[in-house]
């Protein structure tokens, strides 16, 4: 499978999940669902509070995450935040009001669909603090020595060069800034049928490794003090909300409420971690 092909699709897809978060009746990505209903839902499962679901703007909670990371990152105010993958902006929408009007959020999305409508949400809701550019996080248009924290919800994994992407972070932070990153990853590997799919890959368990090249790849940055906060299952009945990986069952004909896939969803773990980079 060629990176370029797993791009495109990564960002084709969450173009269309940006769209119908936007109101846009012409995707039917969630047409089995309510969207809204269900991104609460999921929200609350990993770890965030009901103030924090309320208190953003509605369209920007798109149920794609698979923890709290801002939970982690230690913000103060004042400070600039770097949100990897920000997608409509949730994280850095909560994140905003804890570096205070004084602080600064920069959002970072590949689609320009998911652009539009985080700096529409920023606009809208009037957040003065937080901005969201066009970038590919395995090379951030963003200079170096400018974050005191990079955070991530469930996107490095999507990323076939999860190397890159943590040599970026590491660049980008201030010496002694800290990495808080929520992601998935594999405690066994998978049947290749979800390996090879593209499908897969956009739902987060293709692109998975496992934990310990994972870690590899944050240590070999520089990064010091990695420090694993959580690591737990991620629930499947959460996992099959995902239209993504229902429509791996519905294309390999695979029941979703048998003990095959039982299986193979305890193998996908969902890890939350924090690092420095070194002073």
């Amino acid at each position: 499978m060629k990176s370029k092909n797993v791009k495109d699709s990564v960002v084709s897809s969450y173009s269309k999940l940006a769209k119908i978060a936007n109101g846009n009746p012409l995707s039917n990505l969630f047409a089995c669902c309510n969207p809204a209903q269900q991104s609460n839902k999921i929200a609350s499962s990993i770890g965030y509070t009901e103030a924090q679901i309320q208190e953003v703007p509605e369209n920007s909670n798109l149920g794609v995450g698979c923890g709290n990371p801002s939970a982690l990152a230690e913000i103060q105010k004042g400070e600039t935040v770097v949100d990897l993958g920000s997608g409509a902006g949730f994280d850095a929408f909560i994140v905003s009001r804890e570096v205070g009007p004084e602080g600064k959020v920069i959002g970072v999305d590949l689609s320009d669909d998911m652009i539009a409508l985080a700096n529409k949400n920023a606009q809208d809701r009037e957040y003065q603090n937080t901005g969201f550019i066009k970038g590919d996080i395995e090379s951030i248009p963003l200079e170096n020595n400018i974050a005191d924290h990079v955070i991530s919800n469930c996107v490095i994994n999507l990323s076939e060069r999860k190397d890159k992407v943590f040599n970026e972070a590491y660049r980008i932070l201030k010496p002694g800034g800290r990495l808080a990153i929520s992601d998935i990853i594999l405690e066994k590997e998978l049947p290749d049928f979800i390996k090879d799919s593209l499908v897969g890959h956009v739902a987060c368990v293709s692109g998975a490794e496992k934990l310990d090249d994972y870690l590899s790849y944050i240590k070999k940055a520089g990064f010091q003090n990695v420090e694993i906060i959580h690591k737990k299952e991620f629930p499947l009945e959460l996992m099959l909300l995902d239209p993504q990986l229902l429509k791996i069952a519905k294309l390999m004909d695979f029941d979703v409420d048998s003990e095959q896939a039982r299986d193979i969803a305890s193998r996908v773990k969902s890890i939350s971690l924090v690092a420095n980079k070194q002073l």
